[in-house]
């Protein structure tokens, strides 16, 4: 089976999915990439039945090409691949032009554009915030009008909370309008600002039928960590997942995933829960969470769900796993600016807490500052019980703090 996977960056989680559709067995993997080939690690090197460096990997066209390049060597592909949200739409066109089975342009632009989105939901009866398709700085305005501050502005192809801004004073609004600049080709989206309790909400569905779940629960909301800089955030998986507490979301999470026209995949939902118990839906993707979820979701239940989702959209197969632990990460943030300079508390956390440690990126001294929100390093903690990972993951955001200079 010839399967074509697109990585334009050689980031270590894209890179962990490119392996785990290497080793599946009877795949000839071929690889589009703007990388050059000696960037590729040697062990990866050798699982490649092809490789094609274009020069935009982010591009349809480039991306086409890269795939006609390889289906000359291999043959044409079964599987056109890529977990990178920017490239979800430009996936699904090659699909459509080269008639390569998976999730269409169609259904890609539902999960992609945030307005379409936010009205697919709306007109199928979902709770999600009140929006308005900002094409120029007075349509925002406007909308400020209409419900008041504050609001959230942010690019209609927005990845996460990238470039998403929290808007709570008329010079706020300014300012994040002079940062976005929408405009007729390049609209941005304005939407209600809801406070709750922030959450997503992992699906694994086969031909648009959901067949598992999990969730976990930020803290605190990502936006507040990107207007935070120095906040040092969590990710908790619990492991009770299937209590009425939750039968909310699975309702509205799996009509949503239907109303935007999921296929095969793993998708990634980003949801509120509101101060009286209420659910309101964020925003979706239909591509593998960040965040290392998907290593938290791997140590919860004893199994690679990186392997599980290549086998997934690979050979659309997938084993309900079995939940055994709760999980959680704690992401560590530098305070200041420049490269790592201190690390204060760890070896206070190491015996405190290395015991629930089960995997690590620590900072490490002279280490430039990060440009993710991840931050300079992270920890991924489990144990049997959530209360324990919770708890454990509040003392250790406040124990361990990275000094920048």
């Amino acid at each position: 089976m010839h399967v074509v996977f697109v990585a334009p960056f050689f980031m270590d989680t894209a890179l962990r999915f490119v392996r785990a559709v290497a080793e599946l067995p009877g795949v000839r993997l071929g690889l589009v990439t703007q990388e050059p080939k000696d960037k590729v690690p040697a062990d990866l090197r050798k699982s490649l039945a092809g490789y094609v460096q274009v020069d935009d990997a982010l591009s349809s066209s480039h991306i086409r090409q890269g795939v006609e390049l390889l289906t000359q060597k291999l043959g044409k592909p079964h599987r056109l691949l890529g977990t990178l949200e920017h490239i979800q739409v430009q996936l699904a066109e090659v699909r459509d032009m080269l008639g390569i089975r998976g999730l269409a342009a169609e259904q890609a632009h539902n999960f992609r554009d945030k307005a379409r989105m936010k009205d697919a939901l709306r007109a199928a009866g979902l709770p999600c915030a009140r929006h308005r398709e900002i094409l120029k700085p007075e349509d925002a305005r406007d909308f400020v009008a209409q419900i008041g501050f504050p609001i959230v502005l942010k690019p209609r192809e927005g990845v996460g909370a990238a470039v998403t801004f929290r808007v709570d004073t008329a010079e706020e609004l300014e300012d994040a309008l002079r940062m976005i600049q929408p405009t007729a080709t390049r609209a941005a989206v304005a939407e209600e600002f809801i406070t709750g309790d922030e959450h997503s909400f992992e699906v694994v569905s086969v031909g648009g039928k959901p067949l598992w779940h999990s969730l976990t629960r930020y803290d605190p909301p990502p936006l507040d960590v990107l207007r935070n800089p120095w906040i040092q955030w969590t990710v908790l998986l619990p492991r009770e997942i299937d209590s009425p507490e939750w039968d909310a979301v699975r309702a509205v999470g799996f009509k949503a995933l239907k109303a935007l026209g999921m296929t095969t995949g793993i998708s990634h939902m980003e949801w509120f829960r509101r101060k009286d118990g209420t659910v309101a839906i964020s925003e979706i993707a239909a591509r593998p969470p960040g965040a290392q979820i998907m290593t938290l979701n791997s140590f919860a239940h004893d199994a690679d769900l990186y392997q599980a989702w290549a086998r997934l959209v690979v050979l659309d197969k997938f084993t309900p796993l079995e939940r055994k632990y709760a999980a959680g990460a704690a992401f560590f943030r530098g305070q200041g600016e420049g490269r790592v300079k201190r690390i204060h508390g760890l070896e206070r956390a190491q015996r405190e807490l290395g015991h629930l440690v089960v995997e690590a990126r620590m900072p490490q001294i002279g280490q430039p500052q990060a440009s993710s929100y991840e931050g300079e390093g992270y920890a991924v903690l489990r144990h049997p019980e959530t209360r324990v990972v919770e708890n454990a993951l509040r003392h250790l955001v406040s124990t361990v703090r990275v000094e920048l200079g």
